[in-house]
């Protein structure tokens, strides 16, 4: 049997680069301050770090999966050349309801989370998801929770939340701040 993981669960747009609207090409690539430490703190604390994210660009025909695959792959190189971070996995939704019909990988819908549960075989009481602004994190965690009849015993957990709300509308001095507590926090 495989040992259990644990995982943190990032947003991509707004939360890891700077939302530009539907991003897909590389020379466009810019990273919201201070989250690739983060991603690197997770990293070094031997956490999964997986990407689950909504990309309806593919199902509107502004890009292809291709070009999505290929912008992760750069994405996770220039991580990797400078911060010494990495993403584990990215998971998508190509879809949007209104063109492609209703699907269960859509946010909050909890498609993509278990498909990465079952993946990674991720301990579900040892997730943190980070920064799902368009998506409600307590749908999302529920629908998970409800979907693998699991509930998380981590108090980590609650620092998604605190994540969401404090990440994007602070200052670097507060990041920073923030970026340092968490350090702490999972090499305890």
């Amino acid at each position: 049997m495989r040992e259990k993981r644990k995982a943190a669960f990032f947003d991509r747009d707004g939360t890891i680069n700077v939302d530009v609207g539907y991003l897909h090409r590389p020379e466009d690539l810019l990273f919201v301050k201070r989250t690739p430490e983060l991603i690197r703190a997770y990293n070094d604390n031997g956490y999964l770090v997986i990407v689950v994210t909504n990309q309806s660009g593919i199902a509107r025909g502004m890009y292809s999966e291709k070009e999505m695959e290929q912008l992760h792959k750069v994405m996770n190189f220039e991580l990797e050349r400078q911060y010494g971070a990495h993403i584990d996995a990215f998971y998508y939704c190509p879809h949007l309801p209104e063109i492609t019909g209703e699907c269960g990988c859509r946010k909050p819908h909890p498609g993509l989370f278990i498909r990465a549960i079952e993946d990674y075989n991720i301990d579900v009481r040892k997730y943190i998801i980070s920064n799902f602004k368009e998506d409600s994190i307590e749908d999302i965690e529920k629908s998970i929770s409800t979907s693998i009849e699991s509930k998380s015993e981590d108090p980590l957990i609650g620092l998604g939340v605190l994540f969401e709300i404090m990440w994007n509308n602070s200052s670097n001095d507060i990041k920073d701040t923030i970026l340092s507590n968490i350090k702490k926090g999972l090499s305890n």
